[in-house]
């Protein structure tokens, strides 16, 4: 697993230093690393006395398996999974004020989260004020810790109750005591900093944690671990973000001179970016998912928001503890053609440089990445639906071990739950009308103002352009101002030279800060 270590992507136009060689560890790159040749030969050694199954489609109309390998074990094929039985990340904690509400989707519900201080706990109601439907995500946390609707004044507690109609006079009926004025609070826990919901508020399900909790990442809660969260809202849908993050052959490609090729003799022959074989094995697919090997590592799709893929390092020296690191993604369905993506790679080596850099800085990295196959998996999930979704594997040809993966996630999708996601009828199926890029890529409503690190360096970066504008225009008024004979040359010409600077600084700073937090385009074409 040298290779792992030895090509991670540079940042761009930053000298390589031993920062930039654990930066570039941080994104994706376990996802085509070349095959070490030891694991390849272990791997043929015990082939015929491993259960394991190598996924391969290699016909237009039908999906067809290795006749070499035994047949996939799966559970009844009765079985179905239900989507409203799950827990749901929706956000991480360090993205959440406490003194808001915030309004977030998941499942195509429309929901407030919001931080109750009486019982120190997050909250996760329905968005709809029960009185006249207002969201409460517009609403304020008052004084005494209630969720109030800023409609007409409502307020509610951290079960839903409502506690106070300022409408009501009081001697009348309580009426806020009734059913009909409550709100529904769904099951709500904090796992691995992340605010996690159960999309069902019946109160059959009111204590669910104490007998199903969301997938537990041991890492994330380990100190010797470092991590830094990210989350993107994408105009794709969950099964498109899945299919992309399980394909490794799409990163040479697709993350051109972002991310590195796995190295390949043949790259100047055979094409620019080197691709080269990658083999997968599906080892095990039921209804909680699937796991898989490849690289001499194993990665799990825990169903249905969890796809995580481990990896080892040798250590440096003989004395020190394996170097082990994961890449975990948090993928939301929020509703067709829309998902939300919470990131992370956990890793005990390096971990000097994630405490000394701004968070929003690796963002601003980790989202140029992931804009540059965002345009393409959005037409690429209308041109899937002009099919059908359950005709995924009659229109996609995918005859290589590079596809097993995806395979093996649209075989789960297909086998438990009839090819697509079960919205509960709340919508038709039809996708949303696709707008124009540059708002379809639009870094600032995906990511920055739902991220509290960029969120904060885009405001202290705008005041800083306002700043050195207000520096330059002062500059030139100074010396306009001042008569000629009361500011010697040297100083004039200093101010000058100042106001000059500082405009272009600040002209600079305004393409950065637009480029960065707003739009930027990847063009494959031209690179």
């Amino acid at each position: 697993m040298e290779a792992l270590n030895a090509s991670f992507v540079p940042s761009p136009r930053i000298p390589a230093t031993s920062a930039q060689v654990l930066r570039k560890s941080q994104f994706l790159h376990f996802q085509f690393s070349s095959i070490p040749s030891s694991f390849v030969q272990s791997y043929d050694r015990n082939k015929s006395s491993s259960k394991i199954l190598t996924t391969l489609s290699s016909s237009v109309s039908t999906e067809t398996l290795d006749p070499t390998e035994p047949a996939l074990e799966t559970d009844s094929q009765q079985e179905t999974f239900d989507w409203y039985a799950q827990w749901y990340p929706v956000m991480p904690v360090c993205d959440l004020d406490k003194r808001v509400p915030h309004a977030k989707k998941v499942m195509g519900l429309d929901l407030v989260v919001w931080w109750d201080r009486n019982e120190n706990e997050w909250k996760v109601f329905d968005d709809t004020c029960p009185h006249r439907l207002a969201p409460l995500s517009e609403g304020r946390i008052d004084q005494w810790g209630r969720l109030q609707c800023v409609y007409h004044g409502w307020c509610f507690n951290g079960s839903g109750d409502c506690k106070f109609i300022p409408q009501a006079p009081p001697d009348g009926p309580p009426v806020h005591t009734f059913k009909k004025a409550c709100v529904a609070a769904y099951p709500t826990t904090v796992q691995n900093d992340i605010v996690w919901f159960w999309p069902n508020s019946s109160p059959e399900y009111k204590d669910i944690l104490s007998s199903k909790k969301p997938p537990y990442i041991a890492e994330l809660d380990d100190p010797s671990y470092i991590k830094i969260m990210g989350n993107r809202e994408f105009p794709f849908g969950y099964e498109i973000l899945i299919e992309n993050l399980v394909d490794p052959a799409h990163v040479p490609y697709a993350h051109f001179k972002l991310l590195p090729g796995p190295p390949a003799k043949n790259r100047v022959k055979l094409d620019r970016e080197g691709g080269a074989p990658i083999d997968i094995t599906i080892n095990k697919l039921d209804k909680e998912g699937f796991h898989a090997s490849r690289f001499g590592g194993i990665t799990n799709f825990m169903a249905p928001c969890v796809y995580k893929s481990a990896f080892s390092l040798p250590p440096k020296k003989g004395n020190e503890p394996q170097r082990r690191g994961l890449l975990l993604f948090f993928c939301v369905p929020v509703g067709p053609g829309k998902s939300r993506l919470i990131y992370t790679f956990p890793r005990n080596f390096g971990v000097w440089m994630d405490r000394i850099m701004p968070r929003w800085v690796f963002h601003l990295w980790q989202n140029r990445i992931l804009d540059s196959d965002l345009y393409l998996l959005h037409l690429e999930e209308r041109k899937i639906m002009e099919v059908g979704p359950t005709n995924w594997q009659k229109a996609c040809f995918v005859p290589t071990k590079s596809d097993a993966q995806v395979v093996a996630f649209r075989r789960w999708l297909r086998t438990y739950s009839g090819g697509q996601i079960n919205w509960g009828g709340k919508f038709s199926g039809a996708l949303p009308p696709t707008p124009p890029k540059e708002q379809l890529m639009d870094r600032y409503r995906s990511h920055v103002v739902n991220c509290s690190s960029c969120s904060l360096a885009y405001k202290s970066l705008n005041a800083l352009e306002v700043a050195l504008q207000v520096i330059s225009f002062g500059s030139i008024g100074a010396v306009a101002a001042t008569k000629q004979n009361a500011m010697s040359a040297a100083a004039r010409t200093s101010l000058v030279l100042m106001a000059i600077l500082c405009f272009a600084a600040s002209r600079w700073l305004a393409h950065f800060i637009y480029k960065n937090f707003h739009f930027h385009d990847y063009n494959h074409a031209l690179l």
